[in-house]
């Protein structure tokens, strides 16, 4: 886990797939999740974002979670998991992209590339918002950071047609920049969104 950037304050190494298997039974306990969350450890976090319940979670709580992660795992887990389904992830997608504090920050995009898989029936315009901050941070060189911006720009490109040509320009301008992590973030998400898997896959999803 140490190896991989997982770390916490307290780390008992009970892996993903055991995690999921207990949520099964757990899904939608809201008060469970908040104690799982109070007690510090790694793996009973991952566990308090599988289950609770996202309409019962507020922005209260999703801003003192947010300030609690310390790794991209758990990140990561709560924000696709959970924070992506309540009603203020949008608005939290964009607040916290333009917070400074590196998982905080990470988890915005991660909130992005979270929601262009997962909210099928939201407005391109959403997205639109987005590409817009994924140009603007391109140039943050934290390895957490730099990694979900450019996750968040592929997902956006492959939602559709048309969202597909808006990232791609953004990914063409970034590949363009002068310093070195914009032009990483934009050759990256390039190559993923000219591939013809995905240009078919949008093709037949149209």
């Amino acid at each position: 886990m140490a190896r991989y950037g997982i770390r916490g304050q307290q780390v008992l190494g009970v892996n993903i797939p055991v995690l999921r298997k207990m949520a099964k039974s757990l899904r939608g306990d809201h008060q469970l999740a908040r104690a799982l969350w109070i007690s510090e450890v790694h793996e009973a976090r991952l566990l308090a974002g599988f289950i609770d319940n996202p309409e019962r979670v507020t922005e209260a709580q999703m801003e003192r979670w947010v300030r609690d992660f310390d790794s991209w795992d758990l990140c990561d887990g709560v924000c696709s998991n959970l924070f992506d389904r309540t009603p203020f992830a949008y608005e939290k997608a964009v607040a916290w992209s333009r917070r400074e504090e590196e998982y905080v920050k990470r988890a915005g995009f991660v909130l992005m590339a979270a929601l262009a898989v997962h909210d099928k029936d939201a407005p391109d315009a959403l997205f639109g918002r987005f590409l817009q901050r994924i140009e603007v941070e391109a140039q943050d060189e934290r390895n957490f950071v730099k990694k979900a911006v450019n996750w968040a720009l592929r997902g956006i490109g492959k939602r559709n047609l048309k969202l597909h040509a808006k990232a791609l320009q953004v990914a063409r301008r970034l590949e363009r920049a002068d310093e070195s992590v914009p032009r990483w973030v934009g050759r990256d998400a390039v190559k993923e969104l000219t591939g013809e898997k995905v240009k078919e896959r949008l093709r037949l999803k149209a």
